[in-house]
């Protein structure tokens, strides 16, 4: 019951006190009183300088009736209270606030979840309030620690403890409506709040029974499921908190995200924190994405330590940010993404490789096994964040990360890489060379130049290149495939999937356009070390299926995307070159190996002839085709590489019916009207520093020559005057003739002439042939020894590559028709 006083002294009191004693009934069941709570109305609006002791007043009584436990005169207190907030809106409403945020304070102190759900709602309608001024002194810091408080109810009812955490997010989301349109207080967005604020709400988010996949813009859930559901609502407060992030607090309000995820161990299922950053990422305005990027790019690497599913529950994280910021702006972030990534995965490949080579023995072997599946996990999470972050960036912006991710690879024996593998090994640094290839390929896919100097510059195919020549069947088969996706501009790779022979290539219908001057011009530059590595790939001992698909493909894609009437030369002449390497052998290479280019060559000539047109050119293939169907079905793509069909014990005794012949193919093409000229000339691929640095054998073996004259150790007159002289200067004037110096002054010219114009390759082609024919005179010449001499006077030492001949009198042997240039 109320204080009731006398007539009298009711008299004297202020007129607002007892304005204000009126509303209060006898029996606080009867509710306000709403006359009386009229005139109080009236009386504030006529007299707003009064509001102050009104506020004051009110709060005094309220204070009294909640220690006395007057729920119901509380619950009067603050009807009236409300009403006098919503109908008074002047300036002198400052200090009436004061008394009412003291009043809601009073409420949310309180025990009674029945008054905490009262002052909450009470301060939600004064949120909703716009202001005319600011007013800078007032803080709601207390506010903030209640409703967060309030949000981590462990009431023992649970419809109790509902309805207190979603009266403090409530509280939450009127706090954060009232402070953050204010642009002059923005002590809300202060790490001591958002510590306090973010955790509280995406603990409630967190306790949703069903997870759904809420992974697009906000959704616009009933006014029912906002009321009654505390995920939902927690959402939408989240949502609303970081839509009104700005530049200056975007972090803070982020950051306590990492915390709570960590604490609650939350990366591993990450489910909760992918849901968590697809909300942000969605929420947040688009200029603001890169931040939330380097967030996440940094907690990486302060977690670079934890265990291998916690590292790829964050990148994984990264890589549904980086989806949703592919799509507006990336901004500054996009080398520190894959910097970041590579680096991390440097990390687990090290780690990896540590395991594996100082790894426990026993029962410890499970867990190092464990560990080693977990780190290939985290490898592929960071191969797939890059390639989708890639694929996704602008042409100019995608060739530069080509050209960052090509920088790391480590090639052996070169230093210009940048990524640090001296903690790797061999084995580790195999593992990173793969892994930075998968990424790369996964950079190139989709990609498409309108020139191929634009896909593939110098600067990157040099370093491109060089892996094709390692002795690792996977990495050449990754340099292909990153090839295949930058010269494919029309998406013909699909249709030339598998090595086989294709009955009518017109079936296909592949596209192609006419080869303009910029991609001539890089066949002329670049056409040699094309061919090169495709000769030399056909050639490792390690080959599989997978490799011999890979270059028929190079050779077909090169055909239809770069190929002139000059190119298509090179290319059959290639494929002779490769046909002659797998019948003479010398590399000494295994017989299926063989037969996989025998069958490589037999449907690249297929493709070709019938690309071309030429039809006495399909007509020979195709004969030799048949033929090889019957006699010999291993030196063909279906039966070498998909039945397991008999090899051949040889290949030189076969009829020459079942080869390419060289001949027959220039008779053709020149009946078409194709320059055939340099079909004579074999192609030899060139000689780099490329067969030192992959640790492969040179290709073509130095010959020398030594002449040693060794004096006897019983000399005879008789023999002396032969043995001073005897030179190769002096055996070319003994079968010099009178006519023969004008015959070879005019040959040095044209050898001088030659070495000026003519292609590297002929050149190189026509020395070799030079140096066999030496080799075989030589040969012979060993051979045609007459007798053994009695007491020889001198010797010849005869060194050619790695074979050293027996020594032999000179005077006694016979020289044919040798000429040395």
């Amino acid at each position: 019951m109320p204080t009731r006083v006398c007539c009298c002294c009711s008299a004297l009191r202020p007129r607002y006190k007892r304005l204000v004693d009126n509303i209060f009934p006898e029996d606080p069941k009867d509710g306000l009183v709403k006359a009386d709570m009229e005139k109080l109305t009236f009386y504030a609006v006529s007299a707003p300088e009064k509001l102050d002791r009104i506020g004051s007043y009110l709060a005094e009584r309220l204070s009294r009736d909640v220690v006395r436990h007057r729920s119901g005169y509380v619950l009067i207190a603050m009807e009236a209270l409300d009403q006098l907030l919503m109908a008074c809106h002047s300036q002198s409403i400052k200090p009436f606030v004061e008394s009412f945020l003291h009043m809601v304070a009073k409420l949310l102190e309180s025990g009674e979840p029945k008054l905490q759900v009262l002052g909450t709602n009470s301060f939600v309608k004064f949120a909703n309030i716009e202001e005319d001024t600011p007013s800078y002194h007032r803080r709601y810091d207390f506010f903030v620690s209640r409703f967060s408080a309030m949000c981590h109810s462990c009431h023992s009812d649970p419809e109790t403890r509902t309805e207190i955490r979603i009266a403090g997010i409530r509280g939450i989301q009127g706090v954060v409506r009232k402070t953050v349109n204010d642009e002059l207080r923005a002590t809300i967005w202060e790490p001591q709040h958002m510590d306090k604020i973010v955790p509280s709400l995406l603990f409630n988010m967190q306790k949703i029974e069903e997870v759904d996949s809420r992974i697009g813009p906000p959704s616009s859930p009933s006014a029912a499921d906002k009321e009654e559901n505390p995920a939902v609502l927690a959402e939408n407060c989240f949502r609303e908190l970081l839509g009104r992030a700005t530049f200056g607090n975007m972090n803070n309000a982020v950051r306590p995200v990492f915390a709570h995820l960590d604490h609650h161990k939350l990366w591993d299922p990450n489910e909760f924190a992918v849901q968590c950053f697809k909300i942000i990422m969605y929420s947040i305005q688009a200029q603001y994405s890169h931040h939330v990027i380097q967030e996440i790019l940094g907690h990486l690497d302060a977690r670079k330590k934890d265990s291998p599913r916690v590292r790829a529950g964050i990148i994984q994280v990264l890589l549904e940010a980086v989806a949703i910021a592919a799509k507006g702006s990336i901004g500054p972030t996009v080398l520190e993404v894959f910097n970041t990534l590579l680096k991390h995965l440097r990390l687990s490949v090290e780690s990896e490789a540590n395991d594996l080579q100082g790894g426990p023995a026993g029962s410890a072997t499970v867990t190092t096994a464990s560990k080693d599946n977990d780190e290939k996990i985290v490898q592929n999470a960071i191969i797939q964040t890059i390639g989708f972050f890639g694929s996704n960036l602008p042409d100019y912006q995608r060739s530069e990360i080509m050209m960052f991710i090509m920088g790391k690879v480590p090639v052996f024996g070169t230093t210009t890489h940048t990524l640090d593998i001296s903690q790797l090994g061999d084995l580790g640094t195999r593992r990173i060379q793969i892994m930075l290839l998968r990424s790369l390929l996964m950079v190139t896919s989709g990609y498409k130049a309108k020139t191929i100097v634009t896909a593939l510059p110098g600067s990157f195919l040099d370093p491109l290149l060089s892996p094709s020549l390692m002795e690792d069947y996977e990495l050449r088969q990754l340099v292909l495939e990153v090839m295949h996706n930058l010269m494919d501009r029309h998406d013909n790779r699909a249709k030339l999937r598998g090595i086989r022979i294709i009955p009518d290539v017109a079936d296909l219908k592949i596209k192609r356009e006419k080869i303009c001057r910029q991609d001539t011009s890089f066949m002329k530059k670049n056409g040699q070390q094309l061919y090169r590595h495709i000769y030399l790939g056909c050639k490792e001992e390690d080959n599989v299926q997978k490799n011999y698909e890979l270059l028929y493909t190079s050779l077909a894609l090169i055909t239809i995307e770069l190929a002139n009437e000059e190119v298509v030369i090179d290319l059959i002449r290639l494929a002779i070159a490769l046909q002659d390497s797998a019948i003479i052998n010398e590399d000494s290479l295994p017989m299926f190996h063989r037969c996989g280019i025998m069958a490589l060559v037999a449907a690249y000539l297929n493709f070709v002839s019938q690309m071309i047109a030429v039809p006495a050119f399909c007509q020979h293939v195709t004969k030799v085709i048949e033929i090889r169907t019957v006699e010999a079905p291993y030196f063909l793509p279906e039966h070498i590489f998909r039945d397991k069909c008999m090899l051949p014990k040889s290949l030189e005794k076969h009829d020459k019916n079942l080869y390419f012949l060289i001949n027959k193919i220039t008779e053709s093409l020149g009946g078409s009207g194709y320059s055939v000229e340099r079909l004579s000339v074999p192609y030899v691929p060139q000689v780099t520093d490329e067969d030192r640095l992959s640790r492969r054998k040179s290709i073509v073996d130095t010959v020398s020559i030594q002449v040693d004259i060794l004096p006897s150790s019983v000399p005879s007159d008789d023999v002396v005057s032969n043995t001073e002289e005897i030179t190769f200067e002096a055996l070319k004037k003994a079968i010099d003739t009178s006519g023969m110096e004008e015959q070879e002054k005019e040959k040095r010219r044209l050898v001088i002439e030659k070495f000026q114009k003519a292609p590297f390759e002929e050149i190189a082609a026509q020395c070799e042939s030079k140096a066999n024919l030496l080799h075989d005179r030589l040969a012979q010449i060993l051979e045609l020894t007459i007798r053994p001499p009695p007491s020889p006077s001198g010797t010849l030492t005869v060194t050619s590559g790695h074979a050293q001949y027996q020594s032999v009198p000179v005077y006694e042997m016979k020289f044919p028709d040798l000429c040395v240039y």
